[in-house]
């Protein structure tokens, strides 16, 4: 079946899944004990179509390209004299199954106490890092499913994190983190993981930082840091906005070695919070990601937008890929948004990278010869309800 055909498919699948969402509702708070405790959460499923330059297709629905389907509780209480009590659980959930994102966990996206007060915010517990919180000053997909940058990936939450937001001020914000133990908590590892933030706004601009480092365990095999560096700037142009981004980092695993293994793997600090194992030679590989990005508002409820950007291998090893990706997002009820999407991912020879989106991709390819140094093109379409 050819590209057109299935697009047109996807299209009139896409029109039967929304036609049966009722108009959306406001999310549900609720008074406990003098707390205002709101039940929120969201639905995000596409079809997705994906080509690999190899001949191999595959089609599946999918949970997540936008937002991941999850269910959470935020709770504030004012406790007096400027300060705020505060907590969040989240838990992700595969929407196509019913499924946990993470079957180990009962809250995996959040789990976090903290206060309010009249200098910042202080928190502890299991946090989204100061990468994850910022996608939307990326690009015009809020660095999800057709991001060059998220295909690379993001370190996404740490348990055992404390933090300190600033308010902002003069433009300014500030943001920092120090997570004890990584995601293994009663390690005696003590592998802390780090994080730094700091942008300014001014009118149509915006400028910042975000980043994180993180060290393996005492005595490991390949004793390098893990760091993830990603400067950002944002131009509003009054009918949308134009972004530029920049990642340079070497959390990406290097496996390939010829014997039918992916070319890029995981990542040695995990992007959900594992710790580093030290075993994982991919630290010597830093990558830089440049990219560009504009987004265009066509009408009150129709947005538009395009990426383009690379993964650049500074080792010399040709582990470079490019990639674009064009979006069109329509608001088709109060909280509901349908969205269509086209996409490219081409590898060189001696790179392996796939698309994924705020959800990785629960039917993927997995065999080497359909990724390593292939182009992977891709046409979904889906809708996002909030609640």
């Amino acid at each position: 079946m050819n590209l057109c055909k299935k697009t047109a498919l996807m299209l009139g699948a896409l029109a039967t899944m929304t036609a049966g969402i009722a108009a959306a509702q406001t999310p549900l708070t609720y008074d406990v004990k003098g707390a205002s405790v709101t039940l929120y959460g969201d639905v995000d499923q596409y079809l997705n179509f994906m080509h690999s330059s190899s001949g191999k297709n595959l089609t599946a629905l999918e949970d997540g390209a936008y937002l991941r389907t999850r269910l959470g509780l935020h709770g504030e209480k004012n406790v007096g004299d400027g300060y705020t009590a505060k907590f969040a659980l989240e838990q992700g959930l595969y929407s196509t199954s019913g499924a946990q994102a993470d079957s180990s966990r009962l809250f995996d996206r959040q789990a976090w106490f903290g206060i309010a007060t009249p200098v910042g915010e202080f928190r502890a517990g299991r946090q989204n890092s100061v990468l994850l919180v910022r996608g939307g000053y990326i690009d015009n997909t809020s660095r999800t499913l057709g991001s060059v940058i998220n295909a690379f990936g993001v370190p996404s939450r740490y348990d055992s994190d404390l933090a300190y937001i600033s308010p902002r001020m003069e433009g300014f914000l500030f943001e920092a983190h120090y997570s004890l133990q990584g995601s293994a908590v009663g390690s005696t590892t003590n592998q802390g993981v780090y994080q730094l933030a700091l942008d300014y706004q001014n009118g149509p601009y915006q400028v910042g930082y975000a980043g994180l480092g993180g060290k393996p365990p005492a005595g490991s095999l390949y004793t390098k840091n893990v760091t993830y560096d990603n400067l950002f700037a944002d131009y509003n142009y009054g009918r949308g906005k134009v972004y530029l981004a920049y990642v340079r980092s070497n959390n990406n695993s290097t496996t390939g070695s010829g014997t039918g293994l992916l070319y890029n793997g995981g990542s040695p600090l995990g992007n959900v919070g594992a710790l580093m194992s030290g075993t994982d030679l991919g630290v010597y590989t830093t990558y830089d990601i440049p990219q560009i990005s504009a987004d265009y508002q066509v009408t009150q409820k129709l947005r538009v937008g395009g990426l383009y950007g690379r993964i650049e291998d500074k080792s010399g090893t040709g582990k470079n890929a490019t990639g674009w990706n064009l979006a069109a997002y329509y608001d088709v009820l109060k909280d509901t948004m349908v969205y269509f999407e086209v996409n490219s991912l081409a590898n060189s020879a001696n790179a392996g990278f796939r698309p994924s989106g705020s959800a990785g991709l629960s039917k993927t390819f997995t065999a080497a010869a359909d990724v390593n140094g292939q182009t992977i093109r891709g046409v979904q379409a889906g809708f996002v309800y909030k609640f």
